[in-house]
C-alpha cells in the first residue's frame, strides 16, 4: 500500500514539473495536483487500453507515432474529471505526458529504492 502511495506521490510532484515547464498545463495547487494523479492512473489503467486496441491499426500504419496522440487524449481526459487540473494547447497535449513519464518514473524509482534499502542485518544473511 505504501508504494502505491509513494507512485501517486511521484506522479503529483511529476505533474507540478510539467505544470511549471508548460503553460498549457495548470494546476491549481497540490492536492489537485494528488487528485489529478489518481485520475491519470485511473483513466490510463481503464480507458487507454481500449483506446489502444481500437486505434491499433492507426499505431500500426503511423509507426507508433499516434501513441503520442492517445497518450495525450488520456492526458486530457483526465484532466477533464479533475478540478483545478487543465490542458490546453498542443505542446501540453502531446510533450506534457512524455515529460510526465520521465519524471514519474525517475521518481517512482528513487522512492522505491529509498524504500526498498535492506538493512545492514538483511544484507549478511540475518533478519
Amino acid at each position: 500500500m505504501l508504494l502505491y502511495g509513494l507512485s501517486i506521490l511521484a506522479t503529483a510532484l511529476s505533474l507540478l514539473l510539467v505544470d511549471a515547464l508548460f503553460s498549457g498545463v495548470v494546476l491549481a495547487n497540490f492536492p489537485a495536483a494528488m487528485v489529478a494523479a489518481v485520475a491519470i492512473g485511473i483513466v490510463n489503467g481503464i480507458i487507454k487500453p481500449v483506446l489502444f486496441i481500437l486505434s491499433l491499426p492507426i499505431t500500426i500504419v503511423t509507426l507508433g507515432l499516434f501513441s503520442l496522440v492517445l497518450n495525450g487524449i488520456c492526458f486530457w481526459l483526465a484532466s477533464l474529471i479533475t478540478p483545478g487540473f487543465s490542458v490546453n494547447g498542443f505542446w501540453a497535449f502531446i510533450v506534457g505526458p512524455i515529460v510526465l513519464s520521465v519524471a514519474s518514473t525517475a521518481l517512482n524509482n528513487f522512492f522505491v529504492g529509498q524504500v526498498a534499502k535492506p538493512t545492514p542485518g538483511e544484507i549478511e544473511g540475518q533478519s
